[in-house]
């Protein structure tokens, strides 16, 4: 059963598909949405959309309507408007001008922010710096309106006195500077000339009595080979050296530093330490790097080398194949070809088995009756036997001259084969850029 009400929308039932266009009626698109205008009203362009020409109408009405709004609300229309605008903005900054000026002068002549004297100076941080050394700086500022003080320049002055690290200078109102500053730490003692100071990790000498040294009570090395007319990079790339030297004999908390009498950094490349040995003093070579592997090897043979050398003087370890001794003065130095420390302290300390040989070290100048004996065993599971060279001070020279060469040769070497990477790198990624 059909309702009636539904045969509007419905198709009849002899056809058998609903017509394309839908049953609602169209409004003609020739025909404006507002159907008819008022008389005497313009009417607007029609074209193939008559809504988009009626917006578009619309909007021409608006900007012709508020044109004015587009001009900003500080901004005068007129030019006489911007004229004594102008002449307003002149006449207040020219007020804030003379305002700043009278407000200087005043703060300037008032007796309440004058630095009276001294005591209104106050420092915090001083110990080895007095403040007799320190108010000279302020000099200048007594009496002076604490707003006048140059903070910056009086910061410098004060970073100049040898002692001083770090320094801030601040202003309290009405009448106070206050100063507060960091010291330096010395690290060593140093030897120059006839006199000793102290240096810290910067390579900065700070003087001190030695009366004052001695109620600080400061058990630092001595450390020698440190010019004061040198540049302050260069003694800090020494201390930097010798920083390294004691953070690794430190290391282990045993303190082996301790057992040093004396440092020599005249040469960053060759460091070498002077160890007090039975009423003596071995001048010992630990090169720029392995300090403890080589202290280490030091302590463990020494008693043996001083026993079968007693005319001892310095030992050079800077090489790995072979151990330098050199004798006293007069007395050529002797060369020990080693495989490995292990070799040379079976050398030095294994008994000496019936058939040990004698080499007689004949000193320069003298007869062979005093000349030192120079002991050689069979080193175990050797072949032979071992003996040591005989070499003199210019041969020494020489090798120590050929082996920089090498390093030097060495590093060139590792230089030209990074550039040649780089290069190799840099062409890589121009032909990946290029694909």
């Amino acid at each position: 059963m059909i309702r009636q009400s539904d045969t509007t929308t419905r198709p009849p039932v002899w056809e058998d598909e609903a017509p394309a266009e839908t049953r609602y009626r169209r409004v003609q698109q020739g025909v404006p949405p507002l159907g008819r205008g008022l008389p005497g009203m313009q009417q607007e362009a029609q074209g193939s959309d008559g809504d988009e020409f009626t917006r578009l109408g619309a909007a021409r009405r608006g900007r012709q309507r508020f044109d004015g709004a587009d001009t900003p609300w500080w901004r005068p229309a007129s030019g006489w408007g911007r004229a004594l605008m102008a002449v307003g903005t002149l006449i207040v900054l020219g007020g804030l001008a003379v305002s700043a000026t009278l407000l200087k002068t005043y703060l300037g002549r008032d007796g309440r922010f004058r630095i009276a004297g001294s005591g209104n100076i106050a420092a915090t941080g001083l110990s080895e710096v007095s403040r007799a050394e320190m108010l000279p700086v302020f000099g200048e500022d007594i009496g002076r309106n604490i707003f006048f003080v140059p903070l910056a320049e009086r910061r410098r002055q004060l970073e100049q006195i040898p002692w001083i690290e770090r320094a801030t200078v601040m202003r309290l109102l009405p009448d106070q500077i206050r100063v507060s500053v960091v010291e330096r730490q010395p690290v060593a003692f140093v030897r120059i000339g006839d006199q000793v100071q102290l240096i810290d990790t910067n390579g900065v000498l700070l003087a001190m009595p030695p009366a004052l040294m001695a109620q600080h009570r400061y058990s630092f090395p001595v450390v020698t080979g440190i010019d004061p007319h040198d540049p302050l990079e260069g003694r800090k790339n020494r201390m930097a050296v010798y920083g390294r030297l004691l953070a690794e004999l430190d290391a282990s908390n045993q303190h082996l530093s301790e057992q040093i009498s004396e440092i020599d950094l005249s040469k960053p490349e060759d460091v070498r330490i002077l160890m007090p040995e039975q009423g003596t003093d071995i001048l010992v070579h630990l090169g720029e790097d392995r300090f403890l592997e080589r202290y280490q090897r030091y302590k463990a043979q020494i008693a043996g080398w001083r026993q079968q050398y007693p005319k001892l003087m310095a030992v050079d370890l800077r090489y790995e194949q072979q151990l330098v001794l050199e004798m006293t003065p007069g007395t050529s130095p002797v060369e020990i070809a080693t495989g490995d420390a292990a070799s040379a302290t079976a050398q030095t300390n294994a008994p000496a088995p019936e058939t040990e040989k004698k080499a007689a070290v004949k000193p320069a100048g003298k007869p062979s009756a005093k000349a030192t004996p120079v002991k050689t065993s069979a080193k175990p599971g050797a072949k032979g036997t071992e003996k040591p060279k005989i070499v003199t001070a210019k041969e020494k020279a020489a090798r120590d001259k050929a082996a920089k060469d090498k390093k030097k040769r060495a590093e060139a070497k590792r230089a030209a084969l990074d550039l040649s990477k780089k290069k190799k790198a840099r062409s890589a990624a121009l032909s990946r850029q290029g694909q």
